[in-house]
């Protein structure tokens, strides 16, 4: 099983050459484009990684981070 990458960033051109690359070097990504889908996503599929943006809509990416370290979603 390889390792999985959740990347939250809005600017999908970004995010889709993000996931080119880590899906060329064998991991399975997962995009979300704002902060409240992923979060929902980090809670209901187990992720080794978070590529995370600051500038997110409705939640910016330091919300993201808060509510995620408060959750015990991240180590």
């Amino acid at each position: 099983m390889s390792e999985h990458i959740l990347i939250i960033e809005d600017d999908l051109d970004i995010a889709n050459i993000e996931r080119d690359y880590l899906m060329v070097a064998g991991y399975d990504v997962t995009i979300m484009t704002n902060g409240t889908d992923g979060i929902e996503a980090a809670l209901n599929t187990p992720v080794d990684l978070i590529i995370l943006d600051v500038m997110l809509p409705e939640m910016d990416g330091f919300e993201v981070l808060k509510y995620m370290n408060q959750n015990h979603l991240i180590e």
